[in-house]
């Protein structure tokens, strides 16, 4: 067509489809979701794909990632809900901030925020942690930036990089990696990533970047914690940690017994992320519920009002399953697939370098990671020994890359911690970049041992 091979035809389409919907989504200001839905319909019209074949590739894609994905968000986020409205979360940060210290309390936001981050959105998360920051700087002269920037960096290593995060999840039914496997190096990745780009860095710019807090927003969120008995730190941990407990013992019992025992049976039962995460919420409602005095009627309150802001995710999301879907039916995958194994570059970093630009480009971490690995997933038939953990935790490493005035996270950062654009640029947006590009090297370096 136009003089062009198949192949470089469908490869162009790819460049104009990519680009057309990052031009919607950046100066049209249209909804992502709409964005997403327009993108996989011109690319599966251009690319010559029968139109039946076309309503189909975007059904199976919509529907493939939200028959899994769609149900982890709704489990992960009632159990947000109930740890923020019991407590758990403040019992969390007030314990590690009375173990570290005044002088080492920017290590103790960041660990708190990597252990209440792990069953939270990002964005709960910070709504969630924000007063904290502000309570402990006015209670130890502390800058805000020095206590904050480590706080943003736990949020958002756990919320790039580990499972049950939605953007892990995306990447790993995609790539079909392991998520037990996928969780343990996410881990071993993102924490210490999480104190360089936090603690370490939040020091060093803190510095030059002190931030005065927003007295408004002081006033209104720095209340003193209620009254209220807390839940206990251990049952807090016990309760938060559960499903990524039950998800690990369920790859360890894959490892190390054999098909057909009956405990392996069981772990693959109990360990699947929906089952983890169920039994989770379920042990929630008693301790972080009933045992906190709070009614079933409220429960169900609590539980009602934590659904209604994952909507818009979800359908982000589904969308850019369709997307993904498109990518590989069209036969563009296949094609982007060869040119990587023909150029010899890294899966792991052309995982990043994808997921990079369109983070970059469109400002939203999940369209970044579901696109980013619908283009790269062919390569991992193509190139053997690829491992498919690191490939999620690479997609997931240049969905976190150099935030900026596109992204939502970058204006709610400044207007809370009442910095300029310039100061957010230096703060907020280096941190996130140092994340995605530190975590490379992490993920880099694993992959010789694994």
């Amino acid at each position: 067509m136009f003089g062009m091979s198949h192949e470089t035809f469908l490869l162009l389409d790819a460049v104009v489809t990519v680009v057309g919907l990052i031009v919607l989504i950046t100066q049209f200001k249209l909804h992502p979701f709409i964005a997403l839905t327009i993108a996989a319909t011109f690319l599966g019209l251009t690319s010559g794909m029968p139109i039946g074949t076309i309503i189909k590739a975007f059904q199976d894609g919509f529907g493939g990632v939200l028959g899994f994905v769609g149900i982890i968000l709704a489990l992960g986020t009632m159990l947000g809900k109930m740890m923020a409205e019991s407590g758990g979360a403040d019992q969390i940060a007030q314990t590690l901030i009375r173990a570290f210290g005044k002088d080492k309390v920017q290590w103790a936001m960041m660990f708190a925020a990597f252990l209440v981050g792990i069953p939270l959105f990002f964005e709960i998360g910070f709504v969630l942690l924000i007063p904290l920051v502000f309570i402990v700087a006015r209670r130890t002269g502390v800058s805000i930036i020095k206590i904050g920037i480590p706080l943003l960096a736990g949020l958002s290593a756990v919320h790039g990089l580990v499972p049950p995060h939605p953007g892990p999840l995306l990447a790993i039914g995609v790539f079909g990696a392991d998520i037990g496997k996928t969780i343990l190096y996410g881990l071993i990745v993102a924490l210490p990533t999480a104190i360089i780009a936090g603690p370490i860095y939040g020091t060093f710019i803190s510095k030059y970047i002190p931030g005065v807090a927003n007295q408004e927003l002081v006033a209104q969120l720095a209340r003193e914690p209620d009254a209220k008995e807390l839940p206990s730190f251990g049952i807090t941990l016990i309760t938060v940690l559960l499903p990524v407990f039950l998800m690990l013992l369920k790859t360890f019992a894959d490892v190390v017994l054999p098909d057909g025992h009956f405990f392996r049976t069981l772990m693959d039962f109990v360990g699947h992320p929906i089952s983890a995460l169920l039994l989770a919420l379920l042990l929630s409602l008693y301790t972080f519920g009933h045992r906190q005095g709070i009614d079933s009627k409220q429960i169900l309150k609590l539980l009602d009002a934590s659904l209604a802001p994952t909507a818009a995710i979800i359908l982000i999301i589904g969308a850019g399953g369709g997307f993904k879907q498109m990518l590989v039916t069209s036969g563009v995958g296949d094609v982007i697939g060869h040119m990587a194994v023909n150029a010899q570059i890294s899966p792991i970093l052309l995982a990043w370098l994808v997921a990079a630009v369109i983070r970059i480009a469109t400002g939203s971490a999940t369209v970044a990671t579901i696109t980013g690995a619908g283009i790269v997933v062919p390569v991992v038939g193509m190139i053997p020994g690829v491992n498919r953990e690191l490939l999620v935790l690479a997609t997931g490493a240049g969905s976190l890359i150099l935030s900026h005035v596109n992204d939502a996270g970058f204006w709610l950062v400044k207007q809370y911690f009442n910095m300029t654009v310039a100061e957010t640029f230096k703060t907020w947006t280096a941190m996130e970049t140092i994340l995605s590009v530190v975590g490379l090297g992490f993920i880099l370096l694993l992959s010789m041992f694994v």
